[in-house]
C-alpha cells in the first residue's frame, strides 16, 4: 500500500512530535479508505463482455462505443480503475485532471490537464473535443462519466458570446469574494457548456445511455450509505441536475457586489437572459452511483480514532467562515477541552469538513502562496502554545490547497515558538497570504499529491490530556 502522506516522516520530526504521530496516523488512514478508485473497484467488474455495478448488468457486446468521461480532481484514480476494468470495450476515454502524476497508467484513455482554480485553454481543447463525440453518439452508445470536485473549472467551455479570458477573470473574481462555493457555482454553471448539468444534457439529446460516478463535493450532501446501489438525485457537476437557478446567480452578483468587477458581457448575460439560460433540473432517466461526500470523511475518521483508543467528537461536516479565524476558533477549543472538559475530556480528537474559504479584496496584498486549508493552521498556531500538545491538521482533501501543490498543513502547541525562533512572522503570513512559504519554512507543510478522493477539507484537532505539573496557560 502506497503511502499518501508522502512527507510522513519529515513532520514527525519537528513540533509535538507524539501529537503530529497521532494526527497523521488518522489522516493517512483516512485518505486509504476514502480513495475513488480502490471503491470503485469494490462495486464494480468485467466478465466477458458483462459489466457489473452492485446489482446492475450491462451487456457492452450490445453497445456500439463504450466512451468514458471524467474531470475533477480525483478523476486520475477513478479513470485508472474505469479503463483497467472496461480493458478493450472502453471505445475511448478522455479524462480531464488537476494534476498528472507519474504513476497514473491509462490503457485507452487521453488525459488533459486542466486549469484550478482558474481554467485553462487545454481544459476548454478537451471539452470541445468531447463534445464533438457526444454530438456524433446515438441510443446504442453508452457514456461511462466520472465527476469529482474541480469539474467546474478543469471543463471549462463557456457559451457562446462569453470567451475563455473571460471565465477566467469570472472564476478569479468570485473566488476571491468571500462567496461560498455554491454560490460560486450558481454563476459559474450559468454561464457553462458543461457544467450544471449541460454535458449531460447534451448526452441525453443525443439519445445514448450515461452512467454516472460522483463524488460529492459540495457542504450539506448526506453521509453515503451502500455506494453500490443507485443514487436516486443526483446534482450539481456536468452530469447531474443543477441544484442552483439563474435567479440565485443574479443575487450573488447584487449581493456581493460585483456588477462592476465582472466582466459586462458575464453581467449582461446573466441578468438579461430568457428561461433557456437555465439549468436542468433532473435526469430521471440515468444511472448514479455516489462515492465519496464530506461526512464519510469524518465518519471514518472517528472510526480509526476509536479504534486507537482516542474518544472522537464530530464538530460538523458543514464548517465554513474564514480560514485564519476558523484556526482560531480551534485553538480556543483545545483550551477548553485541556481545562474543563468541555464538549470531551482529553485525550481526544476534534473532527470537521467542509469549505473554508480567504476574501482577498486586493491581489496587490498577495506576497506570496497559499490556501484556505493553510491559512487555518497558520490561525491555529497563534495561539496554540496556550494549549500544551494541541495539534491542528487542516488539508484540502485531494492534495492540492490554494495555488499550492501541497494539501495543507499541521500545526501544533510548539509551532509558534519555532516561528520565533527561526524568524518567521506567522501574522505577516497571514497578512499578506504567504502561508506556503511560512509553513514549509517550519516543516509544517502536509504533501500528499492526489489522494484519490475529493471531499473538501478536512480537519482533525488532537488534544492530549495536560499532565498536573505543566497546568494551562490562561
Amino acid at each position: 500500500m502506497t503511502r499518501k502522506i508522502k512527507n510522513y516522516e519529515a513532520l514527525i520530526s519537528a513540533g509535538d512530535t507524539d501529537s503530529r504521530r497521532i494526527v497523521l496516523d488518522i489522516t493517512e488512514r483516512t485518505l486509504q479508505r476514502l480513495d475513488s478508485g480502490e471503491r470503485i473497484k469494490s462495486i464494480m467488474h468485467r466478465e466477458g463482455p458483462l459489466l457489473y455495478i452492485g446489482e446492475k448488468v450491462w451487456d457492452l457486446s450490445k453497445k456500439r462505443n463504450v466512451y468514458m468521461i471524467g474531470a475533477g480532481k480525483a478523476c486520475n484514480a477513478m479513470a485508472m480503475a474505469v479503463d483497467e476494468i472496461l480493458g478493450d470495450y472502453l471505445t475511448c476515454g478522455y479524462a480531464i485532471v488537476k494534476v498528472p502524476e507519474d504513476t497514473d497508467f491509462y490503457r485507452h484513455t487521453k488525459v488533459y490537464t486542466g486549469g484550478h482554480p482558474i481554467p485553462n485553454e487545454e481544459g476548454l481543447r478537451a471539452c470541445r473535443e468531447i463534445l464533438e463525440v457526444v454530438d456524433r453518439a446515438g441510443e446504442k452508445d453508452l457514456f461511462i462519466t466520472l465527476m469529482s470536485g474541480g469539474s467546474s473549472a478543469l471543463m471549462s467551455c463557456p457559451i457562446p458570446g462569453i470567451t475563455l479570458e473571460d471565465e477566467k477573470r469570472t472564476t478569479d473574481i468570485l473566488l476571491k469574494s468571500g462567496a461560498g462555493i455554491m454560490e460560486i457555482n450558481a454563476v459559474r454553471r450559468h454561464i457553462s457548456q458543461m457544467n450544471g448539468g449541460n454535458l449531460a444534457k447534451r448526452i441525453r439529446e443525443a439519445g445514448a445511455e450515461m452512467i454516472g460516478f460522483s463524488i460529492f463535493d459540495v457542504v450539506g450532501y448526506p453521509p453515503t450509505g451502500d455506494i453500490s446501489v443507485p443514487y436516486p438525485h443526483l446534482t450539481g457537476t456536468p452530469i447531474g441536475a443543477d441544484d442552483t437557478t439563474l435567479e440565485e446567480a443574479r443575487r450573488v452578483i447584487t449581493d456581493y457586489g460585483l456588477e462592476d468587477r465582472l466582466p459586462g458581457n458575464v453581467v449582461d448575460y446573466l441578468m438579461n437572459c430568457g428561461p433557456e439560460g437555465e439549468t436542468v433540473k433532473e435526469f430521471p432517466e440515468f444511472t448514479y452511483y455516489g462515492l465519496n461526500s464530506l461526512p464519510d470523511s469524518c465518519r471514518y475518521a472517528k472510526e480509526i480514532a476509536e479504534e486507537m483508543g482516542l474518544s472522537a467528537v464530530i464538530l460538523s461536516s458543514f464548517l465554513e467562515g474564514e480560514s485564519k479565524d476558523v484556526g482560531t476558533v480551534f485553538s480556543s477549543l483545545a483550551r477548553e477541552i485541556q481545562t474543563y472538559g468541555n464538549p470531551v475530556k482529553a485525550p481526544c480528537v476534534i473532527i470537521s469538513a467542509g469549505e473554508t474559504t480567504t476574501k482577498i479584496l486586493n491581489n496587490d496584498d498577495i506576497k506570496g502562496h497559499g490556501g484556505p486549508s493553510q491559512e487555518l493552521t497558520a490561525g491555529f498556531a497563534l495561539s496554540a502554545h496556550k494549549a500544551s500538545g494541541a495539534c491542528m491538521l487542516s488539508i484540502d482533501s485531494e492534495g492540492t490547497d490554494g495555488t499550492t501543490s501541497i494539501a495543507g498543513g499541521i500545526t501544533d502547541s510548539a509551532t509558534y515558538r519555532m516561528s520565533v525562533e527561526k524568524g518567521v512572522n506567522l501574522y505577516e503570513a497571514l497578512r499578506t497570504h504567504a502561508c506556503y512559504e511560512a509553513l514549509k519554512e517550519l516543516n509544517c507543510d502536509v504533501q500528499t499529491g492526489n489522494t484519490g478522493t475529493n471531499v473538501c477539507d478536512f480537519n482533525l484537532l488532537y488534544v492530549p490530556e495536560i499532565k498536573k505539573e505543566e497546568g494551562t496557560a490562561r
